[in-house]
């Protein structure tokens, strides 16, 4: 456990000099998270997940801070499963823990004047936490709680993180009818439904890019061109199976407005060229999402 201990706090010092970009990512995207389940949570009496959803229930029938049931929470569950996590992973965790419940604590000093619609209300939670797991995501941190017992679980037996977060947070939304009411967890699964939708759209907004295809008799030309726009260009040496003659294929990642650049070049220089563009949703390797954010 002190082996632990120590090794924990210097990848933790390591994070801060080296990876400082990510550090602040996560602590920024812990405060908006805060700053949704303390102005719009539980203001409104909404349900949540994880543990956090434990937390808010608790804060419902015993008044007892969320700040330190979340805390106390991930500790547990972080000495439980030290052995199943990646060092890295397990540092941008305990941040963002920290960071949550640090500022669920300063905004619950400070009240804000909110709407009375309460569907308007469950909406705007749910974007501002997705939006906040979303950027957590990309850097390779997380919100702790059943993503820490999912990666275990995974580690340990296999078991699917998807089917065990789905079962336990189902859980937590029946125990929450018992004390918020029907209709409070249906405006909350709401909110959820949004945050979910949010997540998956931040995490892949950043890293989609456009797969081109190009057969082309300037290849030299094209190839020069995209170089010249910061893209790499992979050569294929490829033979047509109509003519049977020799021709170059240039395969290429680009962004949209790139995407658009290189067609009035091919406009401009080879109407016969032929392209492919599809979507591609995610995009690892150097000049795009780096490999130590997975």
């Amino acid at each position: 456990m002190k082996n632990f201990i120590r090794r924990f706090f210097r990848l933790s010092f390591a994070l801060v000099s080296t990876e400082w970009k990510a550090v602040a990512i996560v602590i920024i995207a812990s405060s908006l998270q805060a700053f949704a389940v303390n102005y719009f949570t539980l203001h409104y009496r909404f349900p949540d997940l994880g543990v956090s959803g434990i937390a808010v229930l608790t804060n419902y029938v015993f008044g007892i801070s969320p700040s330190w049931v979340i805390l106390i929470g991930n500790i547990i569950l972080v000495i439980w499963a030290r052995k199943d996590l990646n060092l890295h992973f397990l540092a941008l965790t305990l941040i963002a823990v920290f960071t949550f419940s640090g500022m669920l604590s300063v905004f619950a000093l400070y009240p804000l004047p909110l709407p009375d619609d309460k569907f308007m209300a469950t909406v705007i939670t749910g974007l501002i936490k997705g939006f906040g797991l979303g950027l957590m995501l990309r850097v390779g941190g997380s919100s702790g709680g059943t993503d820490i017992i999912g990666v275990a679980l995974r580690k340990r037996y296999g078991l699917e993180i998807g089917r065990f977060s789905m079962f336990i947070n189902f859980f937590i939304l029946g125990l929450s009818i018992g004390v918020v009411g029907l209709e409070a967890v249906v405006y909350g699964a709401v909110g959820l439904y949004v945050n979910g939708i949010t997540t998956d759209n931040v995490t892949r907004s950043f890293d989609r890019r456009k797969q081109a295809i190009i057969i082309t008799n300037i290849p030299d030309q094209v190839s020069r061109f995209v170089n010249e726009h910061g893209r790499g260009v992979t050569r294929l040496e490829g033979r047509g199976g109509y003519t049977g003659q020799p021709r170059t294929v240039l395969i290429t990642l680009l962004s949209p407005g790139q995407v658009v650049l290189l067609k009035r070049f091919l406009k401009e220089y080879d109407e016969n060229a032929f392209v492919s563009i599809c979507d591609a949703s995610e995009v690892l390797g150097k000049g795009f999402k780096s490999w130590r954010s997975l």
